[in-house]
């Protein structure tokens, strides 16, 4: 192993550090506008800047996460005593991430399915990105179950771009995080949600071998197998943790470094007792399996918050809170105790 994989996978492994996860704040313009909208704030670049702010200083931020995945404008933002946020949060022993797709188009021919752009230029922005202080990327791509979806095109169209970048980011020394998420909206079953799942992953983890990305400096962040918004189908934690674990033994490789659970429209509480589900039956499993949530961390603590200076404190609590919570499902050791006594 020539000493730029070795550093990629040393760095993967630092990601999947037993009892920890991985925040993602790496929300777009127009997906931290809606949050904010939400709390009656407009979405403004000092807003923005404040609220990350209060996330990365978080007390104990560091004892339940690994690393944080930023969005483009985030990793050139400033902390209020003039520290880069990458700087910030390596100093607290925390890994600064960098979301480098540019976000889902219509694939053409295709009206009701997406692909995800960003390919142009990514080895130009991957070498920036690491001179910001970036030591791993995230790129995600979306499914959406329906009656004739997805397509094998779609498929092999978004799984093209995922190993590519994959491939580019290793090249820049960069662990690729890779997301391939099928949304939950929709009147779909489990069953669905699960033989799609199957489907997306077995072809990934094919090319994956075939472009001869480094599957040990790799990260992958999977949706966990669920009903979809709109199904009269119910299931509980440990149906939803075993169909998963399935899933993951028939497709992904075990010489993955990881799998980080996206939170993927859930409610806090359950996205957390489903991963501590998913624990529960996967102890066998060959890799860690912790959490990469974005909403199922921030929703409560930006309720809090609302833009209130003197509420920051109180915002942070929540937040910690949370991500001790899923740092517990991580482990298998979370119950619906710790919600009791907050």
């Amino acid at each position: 192993m020539n000493i730029e994989i070795y550093t990629v996978v040393n760095t993967a492994h630092n990601l999947m550090t037993h009892g920890k996860g991985i925040l993602a704040a790496d929300e777009s313009f127009s997906t931290i506008a809606k949050r904010f909208k939400k709390v009656n704030l407009d979405s403004t670049p000092e807003l923005r800047r404040v609220y990350r702010e209060m996330l990365f200083t978080a007390p104990d931020l560091e004892r339940y996460i690994s690393g944080v995945i930023m969005f483009d404008e985030t990793i050139r933002q400033r902390s209020s005593q003039g520290v880069p946020f990458a700087t910030l949060l390596r100093e607290r022993g925390i890994i600064p991430g960098i979301k480098v797709d540019l976000g889902t188009k219509p694939l053409p021919f295709f009206p009701q399915e997406k692909f995800t752009a960003g390919l142009d230029g990514l080895e130009e922005r991957l070498t920036e990105y690491r001179e910001l202080g970036a030591r791993f990327t995230k790129w995600r791509a979306v499914f959406k179950i329906g009656d004739t979806t997805p397509s094998i095109e779609c498929i092999k169209a978004n799984i093209a771009a995922l190993v590519r970048y994959a491939a580019l980011s290793q090249q820049a020394q960069l662990v690729p995080i890779v997301e391939p998420e099928i949304l939950m909206e929709g009147s779909h079953d489990m069953e669905s949600c699960e033989y799609h799942t199957r489907r997306i992953c077995s072809l990934l983890f094919n090319e994956l071998v075939n472009n001869r990305v480094v599957l040990e400096g790799l990260i992958l962040k999977p949706n966990m197998i669920l009903p979809g918004k709109n199904s009269e189908q119910s299931a509980g934690a440990d149906e939803i943790g075993a169909a998963t674990v399935r899933v993951l033994n028939r497709t992904v490789a075990p010489a993955v470094c990881g799998i980080a659970f996206l939170s993927g429209g859930q409610s806090s509480v359950s996205a957390t007792e489903n991963l501590n589900a998913i624990n529960s039956m996967g102890k066998s499993s060959p890799w860690s399996l912790t959490f990469s949530f974005s909403r199922a961390l921030q929703e409560q603590p930006l309720s809090v918050w609302r833009g209130r200076e003197e509420k920051i404190k109180e915002a942070q609590s929540a937040f910690i809170y949370r991500a001790r919570c899923a740092s517990a499902a991580s482990s298998g050791n979370y119950s619906s105790a710790l919600e009791e006594h907050k």
